[in-house]
């Protein structure tokens, strides 16, 4: 098993282009990848910094996962993603540990990636969800992938 790796944090906003003005006015960021994640019903915009990303989620549609955050929580810190060499392997190992899982199945996240959930009040945090993921083999050579 080979450790897991941060890959990015996740900020929930209400609206992604207004939350990224600090970023592009404040700290000069020019390089923004944007995409739209249609079955997250979410439309999210990626920033790096070094070796560290931020990706904005902005809701699609009042029912998203993004938009019932926002309701109960507030704009901000929303996830911690790690990626990991074998996901399937991981949900598993985390579900015999006791770990409360959100998607005990990977489904369909950004880039072509496969993600699941932690449920945050499983990890000691009742605020962030911890997301884990694997790239597919053909996203690891794009450079603009978050």
């Amino acid at each position: 098993m080979r450790k897991a790796k941060l890959h990015h944090i996740g900020i929930a906003a209400r609206d992604a282009r207004k939350a990224l003005e600090f970023y592009e006015s404040g700290l000069g960021v020019t390089e923004i990848h944007w995409e739209e994640v249609p079955s997250q019903k979410v439309r999210l915009a990626g920033i790096r910094f070094g070796g560290t990303t931020l990706e904005i989620l902005e809701p699609t549609s009042p029912d998203s996962p993004i938009a019932r955050f926002l309701e109960k929580k507030a704009e901000g810190l929303h996830h911690l993603c790690f990626e990991v060499g074998d996901l399937e392997a991981t949900l598993e190992r985390l579900c015999a540990l006791g770990y409360d899982l959100i998607d005990r199945v990977p489904r369909e996240g950004a880039g072509n990636t496969r993600i699941a959930f932690v449920h945050p009040k499983s990890t000691g945090n009742r605020r962030i969800f911890w997301r884990i993921q694997r790239l597919t083999p053909e996203m690891r050579g794009i450079s603009g992938h978050l």
